[in-house]
């Protein structure tokens, strides 16, 4: 990947892009929440649409010279519809957790309720946690998983509801890897007459293919980041019937964002016209499936899963019953020091700090990108499962290193007709 004119005029950020990119393609990028956009997507993403102010919606500018701002977003938003089938979709918000904020902003006043799924059993810092304005801002009551299952109870999830009574439920999670059952969230949001609000950040590409089941229809408003498992622009995007399309559009401009970012949602529109192909339906089915195979392997060598195994992209392990003396952190820096990055993370029940948490998650959705099949995710597997077992022995960390070196040199990150490595 080639910086020439920003070689010129900026030496030291030149040398941190050429790093990052250095770093990409020589390491496995196994954060559930991350993935490889292509080349298009970039040049959009870094278009001269950056710096144009396009406060306002398609033909409803507040600003002149918005013709070709309006041509990019009215294409984002068609291809969404396309995607999603939802009869209004906001593609304005400036990530998944803003895109929350435009709910909340327009169906919720201060004080009001919401009932979410704890942080530490899966959920999200925006559905209510109380270092983030959800949880500042309104009253919030967490739903768990199952202790034995790891699983939502939808039957105790109704119950709950009954009884706090919240003026919306959010359903939708960031280490959650079983299917989620929609009609079973709504059935607790009507109980207690509250909206339901779907945050299928994680899953939005898989949603888009159909692997995963669509809440739109179901809950009242979805939500989701646009640079995930769908690969377009990095950003959210908020779905809704069109009974709340006003009150939508109206909480993100002017209730909470100014000018929309356009060249991320040049990036969008780039995306999501990629994930209209017939190949996105084959990476999204052999998302899960690498993600299946890489769960079962690690559950050969003994390995505990979150809820048994996985549904999606991730997997969750916790690592307390075959290494109550390791920490989720310990494994996350060893890994990284040999190549795999991934990230500690809280699992149901957490015993340690968020800080520094009992459990690992880790996502297929970078590595599918690169080509990445079943055997090659068992391989990683077994490479995880080597430094969960020593993380502190530097001879097993070199020797998973060089093999994450071949590994990178096999599945290159872009091929030749694509971005150049160098």
């Amino acid at each position: 990947m080639h910086f020439d004119h920003l070689q010129s005029t900026d030496p030291e950020v030149t040398s941190a892009l050429e790093g990052e990119v250095k770093r990409q393609n020589d390491t496995l990028a196994m954060i559930a929440s991350e993935n490889h956009v292509s080349e298009a997507v970039l040049e959009a993403q870094g278009s001269a649409l950056t710096n144009k102010y396009a406060e306002g919606y398609p033909d409803e500018r507040y600003y002149g010279g918005c013709e070709f701002a309006d041509d990019v977003e009215q294409l984002a938003i068609d291809r969404a519809e396309e995607l999603y089938g939802a009869e209004h979709i906001n593609v304005q918000p400036h990530s998944g957790s803003q895109a929350n904020m435009g709910v909340y902003l327009a169906v919720l006043d201060p004080g009001d309720k919401i009932l979410s799924l704890d942080l530490t059993h899966g959920g999200h810092l925006s559905h209510g946690h109380p270092a983030n304005f959800a949880g500042q801002v309104y009253e919030v009551d967490q739903y768990e998983v199952d202790p034995e299952s790891g699983r939502i109870d939808y039957d105790e999830l109704r119950t709950h509801a009954e009884e706090y009574d919240p003026d919306i439920v959010v359903s939708g999670y960031s280490a959650y890897p079983r299917t989620v059952d929609w009609e079973g969230i709504q059935a607790a949001a009507d109980v207690a007459d509250a909206y339901h609000l779907a945050d299928i950040a994680h899953i939005t590409g898989l949603v888009a293919a159909g692997t995963h089941p669509s809440p739109v229809g179901i809950a009242d408003f979805v939500t989701g980041s646009t640079h995930k498992t769908i690969r377009a622009g990095r950003g959210g995007i908020i779905m809704c019937d069109e009974e709340h399309a006003d009150d939508i559009d109206n909480a993100v401009f002017p209730g909470m964002q100014g000018g929309p970012l356009m060249h991320n949602i040049a990036g969008k529109a780039v995306g999501f016209g990629e994930a209209l192909e017939p190949g996105f339906e084959e990476y999204a089915e052999q998302t899960v499936a690498n993600a299946k195979a890489m769960g079962d392997r690690l559950q050969e060598h003994g390995l505990d899963l979150v809820s048994g195994g996985t549904d999606n992209h991730l997997v969750l392990i916790d690592l307390r019953p075959s290494h109550p003396d390791t920490t989720g952190k310990d494994v996350e820096q060893s890994l990284e020091e040999a190549g795999i990055v991934l990230n500690a993370n809280t699992v149901p029940g957490e015993t340690r700090s968020a800080f520094n948490p009992s459990g690992i998650r880790a996502g297929t959705p970078g590595l599918t990108t690169r080509g990445f099949d079943e055997d090659a995710c068992r391989e990683v597997a077994d490479l995880i499962y080597e430094v969960v077992d020593a993380p502190h022995d530097e001879d097993v960390v070199a020797e998973v290193s060089d093999r994450v070196d071949e590994l990178t040199d096999e599945f290159a990150l872009y091929d030749d007709e694509g971005l150049v490595y160098e």
